[in-house]
């Protein structure tokens, strides 16, 4: 850690162990986009919103598209984003920066589904098929990696772009032959549909979630976001522990039954990662396929793209590599 880093460490400990009242009204509040009431939702449930040393001001998001248009813009302070959506937001030029990443182990993880008495039985099949999933997003990401590992490309399929509840309806309709799509939607499509998971996502993805944040916020709240970094790492470890307390908590806000959400919470687990030269590697990766199937217009270098100071207040070391999960 550099004595900067260090410096900065030392004044977050002495700003979280004054008074909490007195920090609220001193410290700025922290601007966090939220999609879907995602993050809030987290917090809340876990008990992490208790006692907060400064204010949180909440900005909802329906997709992670406007999400990342908003960290563009500053006009919000931190958000969280899969590895497609990031690297869109970067390639728009952004001051952003990861600062913690939390990987997501999970049964109904991104995958491609299609109808549960679809003729399909591999990706293979897919060529000269309808696919929907959401432009720039991790399910569209999965397409063309599940593609290229079929000996496929994404010129063989037809690519139709729709977000989540259009997809869910074209594909209960006949309309798409297959549908990309991630966690809850996974969930929904085969516990409520009868979806059948044509190809999981585990070897080609890293199933991360990144927080990222604006190099204004990390240079002018750094204590916060060093907090906040905290509260979320703890929130997670509760959903591990408490699987059905989050899916009731999740059941409140999105009206879905209480046992979707259950069948989802208590077969993922949930774990930080330290940001690592893998971590970036692979992101960059990602970057570069994006790049050759035309989907990014110009060359993104992804490596600007994360502060790993923020490893030391999670209690991950910067040279940490990654879990041993594939990605």
């Amino acid at each position: 850690m550099s004595i900067r880093h260090a410096f900065a460490s030392l004044c977050t400990l002495a700003l979280l162990l004054a008074s909490p009242l007195t920090l609220a009204a001193e410290l700025q509040a922290l601007r966090v986009a939220n999609q879907k009431s995602s993050l809030k939702l987290l917090l809340e449930a876990a008990g992490e919103l208790d006692n907060l040393p400064y204010r949180i001001d909440w900005s909802e998001f329906a997709a992670a598209a406007p999400l990342g248009e908003a960290l563009n813009a500053g006009a919000v302070d931190v958000g969280a984003l899969g590895d497609a959506p990031y690297v869109f937001a970067l390639g728009a030029g952004a001051p952003l920066k990861v600062v913690a990443i939390t990987h997501a182990d999970g049964r109904f993880s991104t995958s491609i589904l299609v109808p549960r008495d679809s003729p399909l039985r591999s990706v293979a099949d897919l060529e000269g098929k309808r696919v929907v999933t959401n432009r720039g997003s991790i399910g569209h990401y999965l397409v063309i990696r599940a593609l290229q590992d079929a000996g496929l490309k994404s010129t063989d399929v037809t690519l139709v772009n729709l977000l989540p509840s259009d997809a869910r309806s074209a594909l209960e309709s006949g309309n798409a032959d297959a549908w990309s799509t991630w966690d809850p939607y996974t969930t929904i499509a085969i516990t409520q549909n009868g979806a059948r998971i044509l190809r999981k996502g585990d070897d080609l993805l890293s199933n991360h979630l990144y927080l990222a944040a604006t190099s204004q916020a990390i240079a002018g709240k750094r204590a916060q976001l060093d907090d906040f970094v905290q509260r979320l790492d703890r929130a997670w470890q509760w959903v591990n522990e408490h699987p059905e307390a989050y899916a009731r908590a999740q059941a409140k806000v999105t009206g879905l039954p209480v046992q979707v959400h259950l069948t989802s919470a208590s077969n993922t687990d949930f774990r930080p990662v330290a940001i690592s030269t893998q971590v970036i590697d692979n992101l960059q990766k990602t970057a570069d396929i994006y790049l050759a199937e035309g989907v990014l217009t110009r060359p993104v270098d992804v490596s600007q793209g994360f502060d790993d100071s923020f490893n030391a207040v999670r209690g991950l070391p910067a040279s940490q590599p990654t879990h041993s999960q594939p990605e």
